[in-house]
């Protein structure tokens, strides 16, 4: 069913993937550094993968929701989302750290922050799909 709390919870890290990157920057100063760089150099290649990593996230954990009839392949998929999230967790560190300008780079803003959040919401949503399939197995038990 669609009304459970891991339905409540993967709508939050939908919308904290998908929509907090908008409100919120990854860091503040970086906007002049990035036009300073060669066009072509890794870093900004970096840098326009991250936002397409955030949505691919929030597009997975939305589509997450809808798979409330295979709660197996449903935990799966939010261990999916997991691994996006710390993927782009370990890009985001690694591109905070190897940007010239270190002082003005190290002032991250908040949105640095987001794919932890996220990883501990999609957490939420395990427990709270294996809770719901432990259930139906002790159910099934009794028959």
């Amino acid at each position: 069913m669609i009304q459970r709390i891991q339905s409540i919870y993967l709508l939050i890290a939908t919308a904290v993937s998908g929509g907090l990157i908008f409100v919120f920057d990854l860091w503040n100063n970086l906007k002049e550094e990035v036009y300073a760089l060669d066009l072509f150099s890794k870093d900004t290649v970096l840098l326009k993968i991250i936002p397409l990593l955030f949505l691919l996230s929030a597009v997975v954990s939305f589509l997450d929701i809808f798979l409330f009839k295979n709660r197996k392949l449903q935990f799966v998929v939010g261990r999916l989302v997991i691994l996006i999230n710390l993927f782009l967790l370990g890009l985001l560190i690694y591109v905070s750290l190897t940007l010239p300008g270190e002082i003005s780079i190290s002032e991250n803003g908040i949105g640095m922050f987001l794919p932890i959040l996220v990883v501990l919401l999609i957490v939420l949503a395990n427990r709270a799909i294996k809770k719901d399939e432990d259930l139906v197995k002790s159910v099934d038990r009794l028959r």
